[in-house]
């Protein structure tokens, strides 16, 4: 079927349309920066060269250690007592919080322990928000959470690394020395413009 006319009030809000559509998906959504999933145990893993072009940056993992730990979060081999955090968590039969200040690391979520069901992972998701604004510190939100099979637990934190440095690298490890990370527990580094 040919066209035989085209009224420009259709032209302009088709394209309108199409600006507003592009906006969105450059500026509101997740962009993946980099993954990886572990084929083996693991004492840390760092994400490195982290662009600085994004707004925020997102860590979203699936992981199991060697025990039940918590995670830690340090920024650019930073490891002096320049992070704070607080946190709030529950296990189905008690609740709790903590706090820490001039903490060697940031965050503190729990992950999953080897001890429990071997198929079992637990979630944590980051929100490092203005991760390259050199005039404040950057503060770090997360939420994580667990199952074993009628044990677990949930817990959401906040944290802060006092820098004004731009991140241009983090690293994931248990908090406990000696636990490790366990095989197939995967890590991924998003970007968001939003």
């Amino acid at each position: 079927m040919a066209i035989t006319s085209l009224s420009t009030s259709s032209l302009v809000s088709g394209v309108k349309r199409r600006r507003v559509w592009d906006q969105l998906a450059t500026t509101d959504g997740f962009f993946q920066i980099a993954t990886t999933t572990l084929a083996s145990t693991a004492a840390s893993i760092e994400f490195t060269s982290i662009p600085q072009t994004y707004t925020h940056l997102q860590i979203r993992g699936i992981l199991r250690s060697s025990s039940i730990d918590a995670v830690k979060i340090q920024f650019n081999s930073d490891t002096g007592s320049n992070y704070s955090y607080h946190y709030l968590y529950g296990n189905g039969s008690a609740v709790g919080s903590s706090a820490g200040t001039s903490t060697s690391s940031g965050a503190g979520l729990w992950s999953m322990g080897a001890p429990n069901a071997t198929s079992t992972f637990g979630i944590c998701i980051y929100d490092i928000l203005d991760y390259r604004d050199t005039n404040k510190y950057k503060t770090i939100r997360g939420l994580d959470g667990f199952d074993a099979n009628g044990s677990g637990g949930v817990e959401i934190i906040s944290s802060n690394w006092r820098s004004t440095s731009a991140i241009t690298s983090v690293k994931l490890s248990p908090n406990t020395g000696g636990v490790t990370f366990q095989q197939y527990s995967s890590f991924a580094l998003y970007g968001t413009k939003g």
